[in-house]
């Protein structure tokens, strides 16, 4: 996946406008997006949606957080439906994903659907404790997806006054976030996904941070309007000649023996390289020829 678009529940409209947008995975959310007058309503729609969905689209369901006191009624809602998986707001660990893993066991088996089978992706910097807690997510679970993070909530629990300096760039609280995520992404062997770009109209920016997010290491981004989403799918699609660079070395260590290092067209490579390449063409082989 490359491309995750966030939808407001409670609007069929939106949903459907969604479904158009080319996204890889859509978010439809029953959290901040909709007010608590219009949870019922979302989950109701939410339900409808997962069940009409064209084949092959991935849909994600962006629950209320466990001390919410409404993550039990959104599963009860959407569980059976079949979501291909949960976005966790406010995560605070591993033992979060573990929680909502017994709470997701237990309602497939009322659904009759198969053990394991809806997945999990934590937004993991939400709070304090939650940025501090990362490295948790090691071996947590088999459900998890992927890693997200966000900023905004962030501020608000720790009293920023803005997430970003003058100069459009994070401040070093939320680099340090950004970084957390990504390494400990790595270090579950999971999608290290990056966090939305909240100004829609400036798409510009939204290219560079993309750009930025690929050259780091992370593999996906959050969307919060249609418009964003094809400048996404570009920048995180590998590039033609990076695949074929990509390929042409794998193949190399692999008639060579798998040597330590190797020598292509006048460089030298070791292994990293080689993991560094593998990984690109397991990316691009995920991705669909029409996408």
């Amino acid at each position: 996946m490359r491309s995750l678009l966030f939808v407001p529940g409670d609007s069929s409209r939106k949903l459907e406008k969604g479904l158009a947008a080319g996204a890889d995975v859509v978010i439809v959310d029953l959290e901040d997006s909709v007010a608590p007058a219009n949870k019922a309503l979302a989950r109701d729609l939410a339900s409808q949606f997962i069940r009409e969905r064209p084949a092959g689209l991935q849909i994600y369901v962006r629950v209320n957080d466990l001390k919410s006191g409404m993550t039990d009624g959104d599963l009860s809602a959407v569980v059976a439906a079949g979501p291909d998986g949960i976005i966790l707001p406010k995560s605070e660990g591993g033992k979060d994903i573990q929680h909502l893993s017994v709470k997701l066991r237990v309602a497939e088996i009322e659904a009759g659907l198969p053990d394991g089978s809806i997945r999990i992706i934590p937004i993991v910097t939400e709070t304090g404790l939650a940025t501090l807690s990362t490295a948790s997510y090691a071996g947590c679970s088999p459900r998890l997806a992927g890693l997200t993070w966000g900023a905004e909530d962030l501020s608000a629990e720790i009293g920023a006054r803005s997430v970003r300096d003058e100069h459009g760039r994070y401040t070093d609280v939320f680099r340090l976030a950004r970084a957390v995520t990504l390494l400990s992404a790595s270090a579950a062997a999971v999608a290290a996904i990056d966090t939305v770009h909240v100004d829609f109209r400036d798409v510009d920016r939204l290219r560079d941070e993309c750009i930025e997010a690929a050259r780091d290491g992370f593999t996906a981004k959050l969307a919060i309007h249609p418009a964003q989403v094809p400048i996404i799918n570009e920048v995180f699609t590998p590039a033609p000649e990076a695949v074929e660079e990509a390929r042409t070395l794998v193949e190399a260590f692999a008639a060579a023996g798998s040597p330590g290092v190797l020598a292509v067209n006048g460089r030298m490579y070791d292994i990293p390289h080689l993991k560094r390449a593998e990984r690109l063409l397991a990316r691009a082989a995920s991705i669909a020829p029409t996408s």
